[in-house]
């Protein structure tokens, strides 16, 4: 049983890391020639992220409407995101000057 439920974690974890589009921008961001864009992005995307999630926690506390908490959780998520994106980006650019390659 066990097993089966780690073979359909790692199929959803899969399919999320392929087909979701802020994934694949993260996934780009950790490249080389990413790494240069990613706090720029991040102070672009985490605001507007943080935006959404509070303009979808109003629309969430109407009534007959409680669906869009799935809303504010993946706008949220996104948010975190790109901000530990942005932290990340500057020890990673380090680590690879350090090592001789490119950060750009």
């Amino acid at each position: 049983m066990l097993t089966a439920f780690w073979n359909l974690s790692a199929a959803i974890r899969g399919h999320l890391r392929s087909y979701m589009p802020t994934n694949r921008v993260v996934d780009w961001l950790r490249t080389p020639r990413g790494l240069k864009w990613a706090i720029p992005l991040a102070l672009i995307a985490t605001p507007t992220y943080l935006g959404l999630t509070a303009l979808a926690i109003e629309l969430a506390a109407r009534s007959g409407l409680g669906f869009v908490n799935v809303l504010v959780f993946l706008f949220f998520w996104n948010a975190a995101k790109f901000a530990w994106m942005a932290v990340l980006s500057l020890p990673l650019m380090l680590g690879r000057a350090i090592r001789g390659g490119h950060a750009c």
